[in-house]
């Protein structure tokens, strides 16, 4: 069973720059990968995707800012999130999945101030 955790979460000002990590506790390879976020009161939605070959997609609100990529030798998913706002403020999800399975992180929150 792979088990994922994620980390580099923190407080950063408006403007500012993080990057996230996900490691898995097995090998990524051939399977797709993605972040996700939940803000307080509202539903978890789609960050950035990533299939096994390369292939990415972001929400509307990231395009531009957030840019997703992997290693499957060190069996990782990255999150590098530039040009941060409040509204980016969230607990972060990392999930890799399968056609028939997916497996969530435990979240890393992230908060943005003005």
């Amino acid at each position: 069973q792979v088990q994922l955790v994620e980390s580099g979460g923190g407080l950063v000002q408006a403007g500012g720059s993080l990057r996230l990590s996900c490691t898995a506790s097995g090998s990524i390879f051939s399977i797709d990968a993605g972040w996700y976020r939940q803000a307080p009161g509202k539903q978890r939605e789609s960050v950035a995707t990533i299939t096994s070959g390369g292939s990415t997609n972001y929400a509307d609100s990231v395009k531009g800012r957030f840019t997703i990529s992997r290693d499957n030798h060190k069996n990782t998913v990255t999150l590098q999130m530039n040009s941060l706002r409040p509204e980016d403020t969230a607990v972060y999800y990392c999930r890799v999945y399968g056609p028939y399975w997916g497996v969530w992180g435990r979240g890393t929150q992230v908060t943005v101030s003005s």
